[in-house]
């Protein structure tokens, strides 16, 4: 998660105002559901769910229209059913109904009404599977505008009461990029009254090696640990001192060595930590991927929720020049708390 801050803009601020969350009609979708409203709760967002009915290809015999219908009104009935636990709440809760591929549709759908957060879990009606991301799960991942929130299907079952975040761990490689995601769940934190711990994985400094590394060698490796550690202590002080007054002051973790995503999936449950919250790129990975390697790795290792914060492109790649979307011409079903 490291990317030379040289080479790239500094990121500027991301903000939260539309949060969408996927419905599949399944047990599993629906535990996104408290995450999505916890977290639009903190940072002053809506919420939509948006459930995608998908028509048989165009091969097969159109369906019947008195059947159709009854599947949207089954569908808006459960929509309602999902929402109704969380009207009581500050948050807006809005439901939408559309019509087509269930990837394709939603990445549409979020980039036309400028959604800053998309919400899924890994696996949902298909069950759980070998893979980390189910097969929807995977393109919203790699091609879904704006920042993500990952919920893994194997996380426990959110309590009657609601999502309350009691410990909020940021994964920082010393990058502008990283830092991105500090403001965030910093505000998350604050809102949930819960601890926010500041993680660095410590290089450890490897040197081109023929043979066994003579004294001086091994001499030379200690000082470059040590410096490592001291400039990472120092890093993690400074940004400490960001951090408003409102919030109780973070804790510090710093770690020597080994692969970031398995030091970070042991951190969440040594530490027990609730959330997640990272950037999607740091100093090392590559613009043109959707998030770097740190994050992908974490999603197959952790079962805690993953917000991936990132900007939120003007334009869908995936689409190229598309044609004009069809949803302007549909009257999805739309509820307001």
């Amino acid at each position: 998660m490291r990317e030379d801050s040289r080479s790239e803009p500094v990121p500027s601020a991301v903000s939260f105002r539309r949060v969408m969350v996927c419905l599949d009609g399944s047990d599993l979708g629906e535990r996104s559901v408290p995450h999505a409203v916890a977290i639009a709760g903190a940072l002053g967002a809506s919420v939509t769910l948006l459930r995608v009915l998908e028509r048989a290809p165009t091969d097969q015999a159109p369906a019947d229209p008195l059947q159709w219908e009854m599947q949207r009104r089954e569908a808006r009935e459960y929509m309602d059913h999902v929402a109704t636990p969380f009207r009581a709440a500050k948050t807006v809760i809005e439901t939408e109904l559309i019509e087509g591929k269930a990837a394709e549709e939603i990445c549409r759908w979020c980039a036309d009404r400028d959604v800053d957060l998309t919400v899924a879990t890994t696996h949902g009606a298909g069950g759980p599977s070998p893979w980390a991301l189910a097969s929807t799960a995977r393109k919203l991942f790699d091609r879904a505008p704006g920042s993500l929130l990952i919920v893994p299907s194997t996380s426990a079952e959110p309590a009657e009461g609601g999502v309350r975040y009691r410990r909020v761990l940021v994964p920082l490689d010393g990058s502008p990029q990283a830092e991105t995601a500090l403001p965030v769940a910093e505000r998350i934190a604050l809102a949930h009254h819960a601890e926010l711990l500041l993680a660095h994985v410590v290089p450890v400094p490897e040197l081109t090696q023929t043979g066994p590394l003579d004294a001086e060698d091994l001499e030379l490796t200690d000082r470059l640990r040590r410096r490592n550690e001291r400039v990472a202590r120092l890093y993690l002080d400074r940004l400490r001192g960001q951090i408003g007054d409102e919030a109780p002051a973070p804790r510090m973790l710093l770690f020597q060595g080994g692969e970031v995503a398995i030091r970070l999936a042991s951190l969440t449950q040594t530490e027990q930590v609730d959330l997640v919250v990272m950037s999607a790129h740091g100093r090392s990975a590559r613009r043109h991927t959707p998030c770097g390697s740190t994050a992908e790795n974490l999603i197959a290792r952790s079962s805690v929720p993953l917000l991936i914060v990132r900007s939120h492109p003007k334009a869908m790649r995936w689409i190229g020049a598309r044609a004009p979307s069809s949803i302007a011409a549909r009257r999805p079903h739309h509820a307001a708390s």
